[in-house]
Parts: C-alpha cells; sequence; structure tokens
C-alpha cells in the first residue's frame, strides 16, 4: 500500500515537473516589444489606440520569421531603457541609434535600418546650410536623450545655438509650427514623413547634417545574448526573403537599409 502510494507520488510529482516545463515553454513562445508609440512613420499611436508603424511591422515580422507571439507594449523614450532592464519587456524596437554609450546598458542586434540627421526649418528661414556655423544664435529642437539631442547641444550649442530639448519629436515639430525654434534636428526619415504628410508646407528641409549617419537597432537586455542571435537571424532571414523590402515600401520609396 505504501509502495502503491509512493508510486502514485511520484508519478504526480513527475507530471507537474513536465506541466511546469509545458508552461515554461509556453511562456517563451510569446515575446514582449517596447516601443515609443510617438515617432511616426516608424511607430505611433492611432486615435483608436492601435500602435503602428515600420517599427511594429518590422517587430511583427520578426516574430513570425522566429515562430512567436508578439506582444507591443509602449513606453516613453525617457524610460524605454529602464523599462528593458526591469524586465517590463524583451526587447526595444523603437528607432534607437546604436551608439558606445548605450552599448553599456543594453545589447543591440545588427541594424535594421540607417539612417542621417537631417534639418528642417519655417519655408521662409534663411537657413539653406547644417553646418554648425550657420545655427550660431539660433533655437534648435531635438527629442531628448536621443543622437540629435547630443548633436544639437554638443555640436550646434557649441557653435552658439541654444539647443531646446523635448519629451517626444512631435512636442518639437509643434514648437517648430508655433514659432518658437529657428529649427527642429531629427532623423531625416522622420522629417521627410512628416513634410510630405503633415506639416501643410509650413516647413522646409533644410539638408542633411553631414557626418551623422547612424544604424538603428533592436535592443535586449545585456545577458540575452541568445534572444540576440535569435532577433538577428530572424532580420537577415526577412531581408533576404524579401519581406524586409515590402514592409520598406509601404513607408519610403527609397531604401533605408
Amino acid at each position: 500500500m505504501q509502495i502503491s502510494r509512493w508510486i502514485l507520488s511520484a508519478a504526480a510529482a513527475a507530471m507537474l515537473t513536465l506541466g511546469a516545463g509545458a508552461l515554461s515553454a509556453q511562456a517563451a513562445e510569446k515575446i514582449k516589444i517596447g516601443t515609443e508609440g510617438a515617432y511616426p512613420p516608424f511607430n505611433t499611436i492611432t486615435p483608436d489606440g492601435k500602435v503602428e508603424g515600420f517599427d511594429i511591422d518590422i517587430a511583427n515580422a520578426l516574430c513570425a520569421q522566429m515562430k512567436v507571439e508578439c506582444e507591443i507594449v509602449t513606453q516613453d523614450w525617457d524610460g524605454i531603457i529602464p523599462a528593458l532592464q526591469a524586465k517590463k519587456f524583451d526587447a526595444i524596437i523603437a528607432s534607437m541609434s546604436i551608439t558606445e554609450e548605450r552599448k553599456k546598458q543594453v545589447a543591440f542586434t545588427h541594424k535594421y535600418y540607417t539612417t542621417p540627421l537631417a534639418l528642417v526649418a519655417p519655408k521662409d528661414s534663411e537657413l539653406t546650410s547644417t553646418d554648425p556655423a550657420a545655427l550660431a544664435g539660433k533655437t534648435v529642437g531635438a527629442q531628448a536623450s536621443t543622437t540629435q539631442a547630443d548633436f544639437a547641444q554638443d555640436v550646434y550649442g557649441k557653435a552658439g545655438a541654444e539647443a531646446k530639448l523635448y519629451p517626444t519629436q512631435e512636442e518639437a515639430i509643434t514648437d517648430l509650427q508655433n514659432g518658437r525654434l529657428d529649427a527642429v534636428i531629427s532623423d531625416k526619415f522622420v522629417l521627410v514623413d512628416w513634410l510630405k504628410k503633415s506639416s501643410d508646407g509650413c516647413c522646409k528641409l533644410v539638408g542633411d547634417v553631414k557626418g551623422t549617419e547612424t544604424e538603428a537597432g533592436i535592443a535586449v537586455r545585456l545577458e540575452d545574448t541568445a534572444l540576440r542571435d535569435k532577433l538577428n537571424a530572424a532580420i537577415d532571414a526577412i531581408v533576404a526573403d524579401g519581406t524586409y523590402k515590402k514592409i520598406q515600401a509601404k513607408y519610403f520609396d527609397f531604401d533605408i537599409y
């Protein structure tokens, strides 16, 4: 009798262990992706609360390639790396530039697109150059905690411009439209999209900012090397099979890879 009870207990324990393993495997099949939701056309929140954009389509394509479920969550830009480190999500797909400073905090995949910075100004502005000397005495807006913010402060600021930083790109653009800024510096593709779709003809593209081309990558926690490797393989796969080009064509009429 005692032996039978022991056998039953052992069997039950084994079933529980297998069940826990199955649950862990199921949990591993879902990846949470953090994005900002305020950086069109890469990531934005629609009036009905849906998150969409190039970053989101890329995220979904990568998850499909890895055969995992994707859950997209939004996070303010300033807190996006701390939220990743706090395990609120597993990866950041939010047009994050790969920089040496960020590499101290997160691990990056291969690039999934490349962009230079550019400058926009009111259409009647006298600005015709993005050189630092041309911005002396001007007020230049940028989104805080970005490579463009660093350039506005460290390069334009030292040349005599005032750098004004904002929590989101949209707030910087709003101040430009309302005459509170002389120019805004940002990723070229973001500015080109805004000029085409939402600027109402208020502004012009001054030009690319020389020497500022950067690569955008997917960020994961430093220790999550296995996930980084899977994402790298998935990026390579969607570029090779044409999926990337199909997504790109939805947003851009030129190559951004």
